[in-house]
């Protein structure tokens, strides 16, 4: 009786261990996902906060820039896109046409003397620079979560509890190479 009585609290231990090791492991895979979503979260605040400032700044630039609506449309229709894309995906492309258009939009309010002595521009410049700045910060944050993520639903013994959680890589924030390189300014 003895020896069986060891041998049934030894297969339970190496049983509770075994359920232990599983459920931290699942525990783990959550809180790295979550991670993922709060990082994405957090950029889709900062951005919210990007695009309520950019109805201010169209209008600021409308009356100078008369010459160069197509910017200020390409600058709404990136924004409208935003505000339409269902996943994290197309809200990225779509950030990144919004990028590329204000990028052209302060290029060319170079040209503008008027409106780069406007108050109300250069505050809105300073907020939405503040805002990039933000943004910068938190798709570092998410890249690096999301690099957590991946690693670990792609890491053994994880990517059996992922498999069986069907858990999937999610694609890292990347800037386009365009919005790399300065922006060209014709004078003609």
């Amino acid at each position: 009786m003895g020896v069986a009585l060891v041998a049934l609290l030894v297969v339970f231990f190496i049983a509770a261990g075994l359920i232990g090791w599983a459920v931290g492991i699942y525990n783990n895979l959550v809180a790295v996902r979550n991670n993922v979503d709060k990082a994405w979260s957090n950029i889709d605040v900062i951005l919210k906060q990007r695009h309520d400032e950019l109805p201010k700044l169209i209008e600021t630039c409308k009356g100078y820039m008369k010459h160069e609506q197509s910017l200020l449309e390409n600058v709404t229709r990136a924004r409208a896109s935003y505000m339409s894309a269902p996943d994290v995906a197309s809200k990225t492309a779509a950030e990144n046409a919004l990028n590329s258009s204000l990028r052209s939009v302060f290029a060319v309010a170079e040209n503008y003397p008027d409106l780069k002595a406007n108050q109300n521009f250069l505050d809105l410049q300073n907020r939405i620079s503040a805002i990039e700045e933000s943004i910068a910060d938190r798709r570092e944050f998410f890249n690096e979560a999301t690099t957590i993520y991946n690693t670990k639903i792609q890491s053994f013994p994880d990517m059996f509890f992922a498999g069986m959680l069907q858990l999937q890589a999610r694609p890292l924030l990347e800037i386009p190479k365009e919005q790399t390189e300065d922006v060209k300014i014709s004078f003609s």
